[in-house]
């Protein structure tokens, strides 16, 4: 089978298409032909193995051969004591753990798949397991009335927030690029600020910060909110998330203010809902471009360095 693979870390002319054996499903496993892998910023994270915690596993060399993990796509074969699916299913989900998206068959586990929607096409379905999900949950707990401003708002997660925040009644807040402005506003956002050349971190305050890129201070975080107000980072340098757990726990208790790490939890059960307002038409999905396989280094490219409005998905079959 033809596969995108990288045997080190660094930009994405390191990738390179290569013919390997098709694998083959264990105990648990499912084969899956894929028809589309969405990109993610954390696939640019593990491509580039920076922030540190994106070489966890492979220190020096990457763990897994073959990025993408967002994988839509059919059965092909399913491995001993999976029930849930068989040959010809189509089916969706987020294998974080294995990867191996980009390339014509991947091995899930059964647990992370879902039947996917015969309302979404593949492509859109790729686009829903992580980011929708880091949505879905980043934003849980918002409530009508209520400001909310979300860092990186213009990317796959931060469109899916922005709906998700204003379906629930919030005033909402995107920050990005120039670039992305007025697609954050098409999306729904009420206010958008160009980080380059506006601190939104002085804009506020907010009841909450959703943070796909964390790397300011705790204090300016800490500053961007209202009394009672909560930050959640997704994403960011390795120092950043660290002194959010540790300085910034104990400055929000001292000033009543919450200030963390969002745990994102994964698997069907969270990505799921998101599909269904999809369905329902509450919630659009934002492709902003479709690559082939021989075009995933473009795909990585546009994601990484910060262009693409919404989500950037890989045709495969």
């Amino acid at each position: 089978m033809r596969a995108v693979v990288y045997d080190h870390y660094g930009p994405p002319d390191v990738l390179r298409i290569e013919n390997i054996p098709k694998p083959s499903p264990s105990a648990g496993q499912v084969l899956v032909r894929v028809a589309a892998t969405s990109v993610n910023l954390s696939d640019w994270e593990n491509l580039r193995g920076t922030p540190l915690y994106a070489r966890i596993g492979g220190l020096r060399s990457p763990a897994r051969r073959i990025l993408g993990s967002d994988i839509a796509g059919r059965v092909d074969a399913v491995g001993p004591d999976v029930t849930r699916f068989r040959p010809g299913d189509e089916v969706y989900g987020d294998n974080l753990m294995l990867k191996g998206g980009f390339a014509e068959y991947a091995i899930a586990p059964a647990s992370a798949l879902a039947r996917k929607p015969p309302e979404l096409t593949f492509a859109e379905a790729s686009t829903i397991p992580q980011a929708g999900v880091i949505a879905w949950q980043g934003i849980d707990g918002v409530t009508a009335g209520q400001r909310v401003l979300i860092n990186g708002a213009g990317g796959g997660s931060g469109a899916f927030a922005i709906q998700l925040a204003k379906r629930l009644g919030a005033e909402v807040t995107g920050v990005d690029n120039a670039n992305k402005l007025e697609f954050m506003r098409s999306v729904g956002a009420d206010r958008v600020i160009d980080y380059r050349s506006e601190d939104f971190t002085r804009c506020g305050p907010y009841d909450l910060v959703l943070d796909m890129v964390a790397h300011r201070s705790v204090f300016a975080y800490r500053r961007a909110l209202a009394p009672g107000g909560r930050y959640r980072c997704v994403g960011g340098s390795v120092r950043t998330l660290l002194r959010v757990l540790t300085v910034g726990s104990v400055v929000g208790r001292l000033t009543h203010r919450r200030l963390g790490v969002l745990a994102v939890k994964e698997g069907p059960a969270y990505f799921e809902p998101v599909a269904e307002l999809c369905v329902a038409g509450e919630l659009d999905i934002h492709i902003d471009r479709t690559f082939t396989l021989d075009e995933v280094p473009r795909a990585l490219a546009r994601v990484g360095e910060g262009h693409a409005l919404g989500k950037v998905v890989v045709s495969v079959h």
